[in-house]
């Protein structure tokens, strides 16, 4: 057994989730009683795996590095991290781990963080060279490295993962198909008529969808009869053949059809897992061995396994707090999302596919937006209970809360289901905003704290700012969603407070956006990083780069794919246009404000005129 003195925790991961555990320990003054030891498949230290996609458009994986978490504020002994080396084995009789290197080491309590692995089909050439699982930041560094000979890419899964990997080869350039075995994409976040939608922007943007298709081969070299077979005494992918016998024309194959929890080190040692996988774990998250708990995509909570950071995060705090006597328990968790893929807003909330009984819906479409609303309502009250929402997320915030219980569905909810701008599209309850919510409202679900925590965080705490906020209750510091509604929340409980509300952009900058927008201008500013350096601090954040970059299109400084200009720009400006399905596109000219002189405006006419050009003035914002 370990030192009787002292008390040994080993954490089998090193992930997002094994990090916020050792966060959450150091937060509880863990070290105190307990010697921490981490072990770390990956040979860097725990980055933001949510962020992953970015490392396609100029990022680093130094700035999606999380915080360290293994410096205690006690005099204590911090917590040990082995990186590249990872828990090969569990002894549980003699309570002890043994690593990937030999190291033997006891413990009193053993944390499973181990995480996830991606599927891949068992399909004939899936392991030929340029077949591919994006997963980690090696992934990605081998797939841009093999990308660099490539013309056309496929993913096979058109998931939420599959279509972050369709979105990094589409920023390398890469002719991109998504093969589904669905018949919708994400169906599991979107239903028929979403998943319709979201292909129509995916398929303007030049990416092939291929739904309700299953891929039966990856055709290599050698399988297509090529001269010299092998290159490099290895197979080489050449194509991917699909179950109607199409065959698409290919150098990369990306799997991404899904995950597997990492539960072989709880198989092999004894403990109860789940007939389709998953460490089965109790509300405190302990496993069948007491002395052992399993925390995250690893773990079978709840009847289901969670692949969303979110749940995992709450994992591991009810396992830091279990550490420390206290009786957390973790009995599920709210799933919904909202995320930008590929430059379209997608969310999904509460009952989204309408399955409870006792529910009807309302849909709104407009397939030439292409956007698509649609929730779901109690027909016994009324009550909004879920939702989808494609190409236009307006009013998420509320909706998600009304389905939450947080919030009051209004008298006549057929007016939500209306994009903004529509005749009779509510402004009531998109209107209410922050004010409108309840303080057990979940403003952050990364770190699953409410309103009602930001709230004290500003009138009891003292925080004037998103900063500050961030500091005292780690809201935003996950994947960075929930920032501007954090900001939006922190402006109105300062107003409330009789405070001078600052008109910052946002923590990075202590400037509004016109006064950042005078800066550049006469400062003659020509980056990003340029004036982060001589106005800023940190490194930017989802509120400052894309506005950043904005206001730099609108000054003329450069031309906006080049070098660190491409890293902020949004999806579609990579292309300077919006592909449509029938293989023409459309540009839209910057016209910052409306303003526009007479000889841009001739310009533009005499393009229009000479090219034969459909021409179009609108008011939409872009």
């Amino acid at each position: 057994m370990a030192n009787t003195s002292r008390s040994t925790l080993i954490v089998a991961g090193n992930g997002m989730v094994g990090h916020r555990l050792l966060e959450a320990l150091v937060e509880k003054g863990a070290t105190d009683q307990w010697d921490i030891v981490a072990f770390a498949e990956e040979p860097r230290p725990a980055y933001d795996r949510v962020a992953l996609s970015s490392l396609f458009s100029g990022s680093t994986p130094d700035e999606i590095a999380l915080p360290s978490a293994t410096s205690s504020p006690t005099p204590t002994p911090s917590p040990t991290v082995h990186l590249g080396e990872r828990v090969a084995s569990v002894d549980r009789q003699a309570h002890q781990v043994v690593s990937s290197t030999g190291r033997r080491v006891a413990y009193d309590a053993l944390v499973l963080a181990t995480g996830s692995t991606p599927f891949v089909p068992p399909i004939p050439g899936h392991d030929a060279a340029g077949c591919f699982v994006y997963r980690t930041i090696e992934d990605v560094e081998a797939i841009k490295a093999w990308a660099a000979d490539c013309r056309v890419g496929v993913v096979i899964g058109g998931g939420l993962l599959g279509l972050e990997a369709a979105n990094a080869l589409v920023h390398l350039g890469l002719v991109t198909h998504v093969v589904e075995l669905a018949p919708r994409l994400m169906p599991v976040q979107v239903d028929d008529g979403g998943g319709d939608a979201l292909r129509r922007h995916i398929a303007a943007l030049g990416v092939t969808v291929h739904t309700g298709c299953r891929s039966t081969e990856v055709l290599t070299w050698a399988a297509r009869g090529r001269p010299g077979g092998r290159a490099g005494g290895a197979r080489r992918v050449a194509g991917l053949r699909l179950d109607d016998g199409k065959e698409l024309v290919s150098s990369l194959v990306v799997f991404s059809a899904g995950i597997r929890p990492r539960d072989e080190l709880a198989r092999a040692a004894g403990l109860e897992v789940g007939k389709r996988g998953g460490v089965v774990v109790d509300e405190a998250c302990r496993t069948s061995d007491p002395a052992i708990f399993a925390i995250g995509e690893c773990a079978l909570v709840a009847g289901r396994t969670w692949g969303l950071v979110s749940p995992g995060y709450q994992m591991a705090k009810v396992v830091a707090d279990r550490l420390m006597e206290g009786d957390s328990t973790f009995t599920g968790a709210d799933c919904s999302t909202k995320l930008k893929l590929l430059g379209v807003d997608v969310a999904s909330f509460g009952d989204a596919h309408g399955e409870a009984p006792g529910t009807e819906s309302l849909t709104f479409a407009d397939a030439r937006a292409p956007i698509y609303r649609k929730l779901v309502l109690d027909t016994a009250d009324g009550r909004v209970v879920g939702g989808v929402l494609v190409g236009d997320a307006s009013g998420y915030t509320e909706l998600a809360a009304m389905a939450q219980g947080f919030m009051t569905t209004p008298a006549e909810p057929a007016a939500l289901v209306l994009p903004v701008g529509v005749a009779g599209a509510s402004s009531g309850a998109r209107g209410a905003g922050v004010a409108g919510l309840s303080g057990s409202a979940t403003i952050c679900n990364c770190e699953n704290v409410s309103k009602g925590a930001i709230c004290a965080a500003v009138t009891d705490g003292g925080a004037t700012d998103v900063a500050g906020v961030r500091s005292a209750t780690k809201a935003g510091t996950g994947c960075g969603g929930c920032l501007p509604l954090l900001a939006d929340l922190v402006d109105d409980e300062l107003g409330r407070a009789g405070v001078a509300v600052s008109k910052a952009l946002c923590e990075h900058f202590a400037y509004s956006r016109q006064e950042l927008f005078d800066i550049i201008r006469a400062e003659e500013l020509a980056s990003f990083s340029d004036l982060l350096a001589r106005r800023g601090t940190g490194r930017g954040c989802e509120i400052c780069k894309p506005a950043v970059a904005s206001m730099l299109a609108s000054m003329g400084s450069g031309y906006i794919l080049d070098a660190a200009q491409a890293a902020l720009q949004d999806t579609n400006d990579h292309f300077l246009a919006n592909l449509q399905r029938d293989g023409t596109y459309s540009v839209i000219p910057r016209v910052p404000g409306g303003e526009i002189t007479p000889e841009q405006l001739i310009t533009l006419g005499e393009v229009a005129r000479d090219f034969g050009l459909y021409s179009k003035i609108t008011g939409g914002q872009r």
